[in-house]
């Protein structure tokens, strides 16, 4: 596992501005407009992205620190190269400036679904629906009609920027613009789509399968990149955000990836011991022994048979809680037997016959 740390040349103690900081010095560094003929800019400016992603979270941090193995998917999967995650980190167009009047990337949508505790433990699928703009199939979303191409922005020459000259504290850099009249797109529509009369997308209906991972959290929000409504042509579209309910379940009480069941016995129950059968989040039954004279409040633990870990390896475990319930009313026979067993172990009960509630 590369040591972050070290990526970033900050101390294993540094605080979140440390981290912050370092970030912001190393990615200037290796931004490619300061790194002309550079080929390998790029790659070092990715290595200090994750490791800026890891440390700037605390509970992946914690995570790291712990040795835990860092699942970070394919961070860059959903960017357009290193233009588009210098956005995500510090917005506009990067450490270097730019400016607006790039072509609009597509909005946001958010969704919510819900799932059982069982659901939960083993992970789910859920299909979301929403209305919004998506990529029109007439076009493949480039706005032109099919079978005509696109023409070659003659502004910018079809690379899709210009760049411009300016002096920032770093001294001068060279700005990468939008083009103005591609909006950053390089082509232009010469005949426009029918269909979508050159937008590129068409307002519909549309339904995304997601993947609800083993381990989520009751409130936890599922991130979708490339999922949410589509943008102008030659955008990226926007994210879905799944906010995610898990139900309550009657057996268990959640406690991260703990679970507590409690077991309900009488008296006489605990006293002599019991043999009772607990159910698990899996579905399966397990039985286990309550041995004479437990007393109320003690836990069993059954080892690895509570909910997943969602970041990292293992389960967490069930906790049996015994609960000893006491009669609340008495007939005549119950009560003269109770009194028996009082006077046998030398304890003094109250006089008279216990009131009925």
């Amino acid at each position: 596992m590369a040591d972050y740390y070290e990526t970033l040349g900050v101390a294993r103690d540094a605080s979140t501005d440390d981290i912050k900081r370092a970030f912001r010095r190393l990615a200037r560094d290796s931004h490619p407009d300061a790194n002309p003929g550079d080929t390998s800019a790029e790659a070092r400016f990715r290595e200090v992205a994750e490791a800026y992603e890891v440390l700037s979270d605390p509970n992946r941090r914690a995570a790291y620190d712990r040795g835990d193995r860092i699942d970070l998917g394919d961070l860059f999967s959903s960017f357009g190269g290193v233009e588009d995650l210098l956005s995500r980190f510090f917005g506009g167009a990067g450490p270097f400036g730019g400016g607006p009047g790039g072509v609009a990337q597509g909005r946001d949508i958010g969704s919510h679904v819900t799932v059982t505790l069982a659901e939960a433990a083993r992970g789910a699928e859920r299909e979301v629906t929403f209305r919004a703009p998506a990529a029109c199939t007439s076009c493949s979303g480039s706005g032109s009609a099919p079978g005509i191409d696109l023409a070659a922005c003659d502004r910018c020459g079809g690379q899709g920027s210009v760049r411009v000259s300016r002096q920032t504290i770093l001294g001068t850099a060279m700005s990468i613009m939008p083009c103005d009249r591609c909006r950053g797109r390089g082509r232009v529509v010469v005949t426009p789509c029918e269909r979508c009369h050159g937008r590129g997308s068409v307002t519909e209906d549309v339904a995304v399968t997601v993947a609800v991972p083993a381990g989520i959290d009751d409130g936890a929000r599922l991130r979708i990149p490339g999922r949410g409504a589509a943008g102008e042509p030659g955008s990226r579209p926007g994210d879905l955000y799944v906010s995610v309910e898990v139900e309550a379940d009657p057996r268990f009480a959640r406690h991260g990836a703990d679970l507590v069941h409690r077991v309900r016995l009488g008296m006489a129950q605990a006293a002599l011991g019991e043999a009772v059968t607990v159910p698990t989040v899996d579905g399966d039954q397990v039985e286990i022994t309550i041995p004479a004279g437990t007393q109320p409040g003690t836990v069993f633990k059954l080892a690895r048979q509570g909910m997943p870990r969602l970041r990292s390896r293992g389960r967490g475990d069930l906790l049996v809680e015994v609960v000893v319930e006491v009669p609340t009313s008495l007939d005549r026979n119950q009560e003269a037997a109770l009194r028996a067993f009082a006077e046998a172990m030398g304890d003094a009960p109250a006089p008279g016959k216990r009131r009925k509630r």
